[in-house]
């Protein structure tokens, strides 16, 4: 069965989908570390608990590649 991508879909909401699960990502772990909580997410089947400090590092990763 060959897949098709998302953004191929005809339906204009399923294409927009990824998106804004790409967003509510985002605004979940902004959400962790400025409430300092963990972010309890899904990997490879496991719950992963990500701490507020690793959240940050992650963070300061990713916007030092963007620079």
């Amino acid at each position: 069965m060959k897949t098709k991508d998302i953004n191929e879909a005809k339906d204009p909401a399923l294409r927009g989908s990824l998106a804004a699960l790409v967003r509510a990502s985002q605004q979940a772990r902004q959400t962790a570390i400025q409430t300092g909580t963990d972010l309890i997410i899904a990997k490879d089947g496991q719950l992963v608990r990500i701490s507020p400090e690793e959240l940050r590092r992650e963070a300061e990763t990713k916007d030092d590649a963007t620079s």
